[in-house]
């Protein structure tokens, strides 16, 4: 219990210190309120992952030697990653490719490290091919960067991606758990206690964010569990820890493809993701008088109810892929009609997201 409180107590102190000391890092660290995807309405500290970082490091030095093999590599692995997502954070000016590769890269280091990768996805020609190891090591860091740019993805709004984080790794715990891996559930939740640290400082009053290291490191932390789980538990499907990611997962593959159906470049930033429509189009209705602060905060807490779905039905069924399949669908089918329904303002299977730009006014 004392690795858990100490670094749960580190990654707090560290985040308010952060806020505390905005005045001396702030020129470099405050994310702007301007921008098409911004939701706060002042500048915030975007350095939270420096926070979460330091209290793993804490962590590793106070845990057992099996679990200190499990963090050690995560957290040198992680460090492209994290350098290049904070250059980002502190600069605002490292390219979306050298960040897409820098976390590519956390995921081959990851193997160098520890020679696990992606050998099954349970799909009988895709296993054929992961046989060999240069494509299920490519394929490794692809499904690395993409879990790590989805958490990036989501980290905007008081308490979204902390708690959605935090739902994710204690899904991975519980399948670790339930399979007697003992090392494996306590290296996710004392990452969970690190993200807990800095959420306590980012919901619900949004006074920092984990930023681009924190976000791709999370993020990476997240993917490298689920290979290690893969690895040392075969029983376990493929599917379990892509339905436990299914929220992140569903708002860039859906990005994806509304900006690819409305001309734009995949890469630009919109306002359209389900989380910033839950908030113009729900939350406006339900809070009112609510202050900016806390319909953003609100927008959070609901959001975490769309996370919980997915790994509530992979930690159930973590071995059974039909029915990891089947919940994948029904994630993703509700994810849709969700969408649908509050762009559209009825029950349809097309937003007006997804028709292009010139037509759609927002």
């Amino acid at each position: 219990m004392m690795p858990y409180l100490l670094t749960f107590g580190i990654a707090l102190l560290v985040s308010v210190a952060l806020v505390a000391t905005k005045h001396w890092h702030g020129k470099y660290s405050l994310d702007s309120i301007f921008g098409v995807q911004k939701s706060h309405t002042e500048a915030t500290p975007r350095i939270g992952g420096v926070a979460v970082v330091l209290g793993l490091m804490l962590a590793w030095w106070l845990s057992s030697p099996r679990v200190r093999l499990l963090l050690g590599p995560m957290l040198l692995a992680g460090g492209p990653a994290f350098a290049f997502g904070l250059a980002e954070d502190l600069t605002k000016h490292v390219s979306v490719r050298a960040r897409l590769l820098a976390t590519m890269s956390s995921g081959v280091l990851g193997w160098f490290l520890t020679g696990e990768m992606i050998t099954h996805v349970n799909v009988p020609v895709l296993d054929w091919l992961l046989g060999y190891t240069v494509v299920a090591l490519v394929f490794t860091a692809f499904a690395v960067s993409g879990i790590a740019n989805a958490i990036n993805i989501i980290d905007g709004f008081n308490g979204l991606a902390c708690g959605t984080v935090i739902i994710i790794l204690s899904s991975l715990a519980l399948m670790a758990l339930q399979s007697g891996d003992v090392e494996l559930a306590t290296t996710s939740f004392l990452v969970v206690s690190a993200v807990l640290g800095l959420a306590l400082v980012n919901w619900p009053l949004g006074k920092i964010f984990m930023g681009d290291g924190g976000a791709y490191f999370v993020g990476f932390c997240i993917a490298w569990l689920a290979v290690l789980l893969l690895a040392r538990h075969a029983e376990i499907s493929a599917w379990a820890p892509l339905l436990v990611c299914g929220f992140p997962v569903l708002e860039v593959l859906f990005s994806v493809s509304r900006r690819w159906r409305r001309g734009v470049g995949v890469g630009n930033p919109d306002c359209l993701h389900l989380h910033s429509l839950v908030k113009r189009r729900i939350v406006r209705r339900l809070a009112p008088q609510a202050s900016h602060l806390m319909r953003n905060s609100l927008t959070g807490a609901i959001i975490w109810g769309v996370a919980l779905l997915p790994t509530l039905i992979a930690a159930e069924w973590s071995t059974d892929t039909p029915v990891l399949m089947l919940g994948v669908a029904i994630c993703a089918l509700l994810y849709w009609l969700t969408y649908a329904r509050i762009t559209q303002f009825r029950w349809c299977f097309t937003a007006r997201t997804l028709r292009p730009a010139k037509v759609f006014s927002g």
